[in-house]
């Protein structure tokens, strides 16, 4: 038995490494947030209501039938002559059986079911648009991953650069080239850039945090997989908004549920109208009894039952004349509803045209920083390297040398964000223009 527990045990620690191992790459990442997303659970409920709306509504097509069974007793005394009476018990039953079936009701059955479709189809369209959202949002979050993680060894480089500086420090001191101020200095630069680490290591923890939160994921263990965006070019640009403009509002979901509900609002109206057209209803019923009383014999139940029988066949023909302006206003509210949706539908492509614009002239600007980032970075690269030998010569000073550093560290943090930030809006103009999204 201590065996087994052995061996549970450590399959169970194996698993647990497995897991605290594993690199989530972009693409599980957002597959698993569309599966356990709570958002899309919920808008995959709603359209098992709808579905079951669509039941009802078919339903309504066909006739009702309902049975009835009645059984009563009652006791008392029953005056058989004047003055004599006597102790009744009598016992009654009866049975029944009952069908309607609309014939008419101002085709508001055929709009209520072309409605409950309508609904599917919409809240299938709202489905897409959520899951849209969910990937972005995990590819953002994701992207925010990896400029932590290239910021993160940018500053352990910077640490790394600055410990062998302070090395040579120490031996330039001992040698007598530098005086001792100078080893302060560098251990003070160290302690920042440790420091940096330090800030760098916790934004990278909270960066992992959002995403696996993002994913409903423990954040013990929780890693992704390291992506090179490599050196993004302009060519991930697009030279023209219009193709994104013209396919986005052919086959974006916001549209497409717009419309949607153009189109549900006419139903509604077409609804409303039945309320103005006579409702007709066919119906037929069977019903049949058997009574009892201790005062006197009766056939037997059986017989009574059949010799009881009787059919009723029934013609229902309601015409509205006057129903307090319920109709009138219920028809008038409808049409006013079909001009909102309209309006909406408007509303909707001025918000996608924003959107998509806004998007369009980020990407432009966020390119050109990127650029410029590149540009710096290079020019502060020079800068520093030829303050470092002014330095290692004795013609500068360990502060201006420092400042040298500082400014090539925050051009290499700029050239960092401006590339992740340049990387992402283009990925959101591929999104609207309905590209699959990758960081390949």
């Amino acid at each position: 038995m201590t065996n087994f527990r052995l061996v549970l045990m450590a399959l169970f620690l194996g698993l647990m490494a497995y897991a605290q191992e594993k690199k989530w790459t972009l693409e599980e990442c957002v597959d698993y947030a569309l599966e356990h997303n709570i958002t899309v659970k919920q808008a995959e409920n709603t359209l098992l209501l709808n579905k079951q709306d669509i039941k009802a509504s078919q339903g309504n097509f066909l006739p009702s039938v309902g049975v009835g069974l009645r059984q009563s007793l009652s006791l008392g005394q029953a005056e058989l002559f004047p003055g004599n009476f006597v102790d009744r018990t009598f016992h009654s039953t009866s049975a029944g059986l009952s069908v309607s079936q609309t014939v008419f009701n101002g085709f508001r059955n055929s709009n209520v079911y072309r409605q409950s479709q309508l609904n599917l189809e919409t809240n299938q369209l709202e489905l897409e648009r959520i899951e849209d959202d969910i990937s972005l949002n995990v590819v953002n979050a994701y992207l925010n991953v990896l400029f932590n993680k290239e910021n993160l060894e940018t500053a352990q480089a910077q640490y790394d650069f600055s410990e062998q500086q302070l090395d040579q420090v120490k031996v330039l001191v001992d040698a007598g080239v530098q005086p001792k101020a100078n080893i302060y200095d560098a251990e003070a630069t160290l302690s920042r850039d440790a420091q940096q680490v330090t800030i760098a290591e916790n934004n990278l923890k909270l960066a992992l945090l959002n995403l696996s939160q993002l994913l409903l994921l423990p954040f013990e263990g929780f890693d992704v997989e390291v992506i090179d965006v490599g050196t993004p070019s302009e060519t991930l640009l697009y030279s023209d908004v219009s193709p994104i403009l013209e396919y986005a509002m052919a086959n974006r979901v916001e549209i497409k549920v717009a419309e949607k509900n153009i189109e549900n609002a006419a139903l509604n109206t077409e609804i409303s109208k039945s309320g103005y057209y006579p409702s007709v209803s066919l119906g037929y019923g069977f019903n049949t009894g058997a009574n009892f009383s201790n005062l006197n014999s009766s056939n037997s139940f059986f017989q009574q039952i059949n010799e009881n029988k009787g059919h009723s066949f029934n013609l229902n023909v309601n015409i509205p004349i006057f129903s307090r302006y319920q109709n009138k206003t219920s028809v008038a509210k409808s049409k006013i509803q079909e001009e909102n949706s309209k309006l909406n539908l408007e509303q909707a492509k001025i918000n996608l045209e924003s959107i998509i614009q806004s998007a369009y002239t980020d990407a432009q600007a966020a390119f050109k920083a990127y650029q410029a980032a590149i540009k710096s970075l290079e020019s502060q690269k020079l800068a520093f390297n030829n303050a470092k030998e002014r330095y290692d010569l004795g013609n500068m000073t360990a502060f201006d040398l420092e400042q040298s550093r500082v400014q090539l560290i925050n051009a290499q943090s700029s050239l960092i964000n401006a590339k992740y930030d340049f990387v992402f809006k283009t990925k959101v103009l591929d999104f609207y223009i309905g590209k699959t999204i990758t960081l390949d």
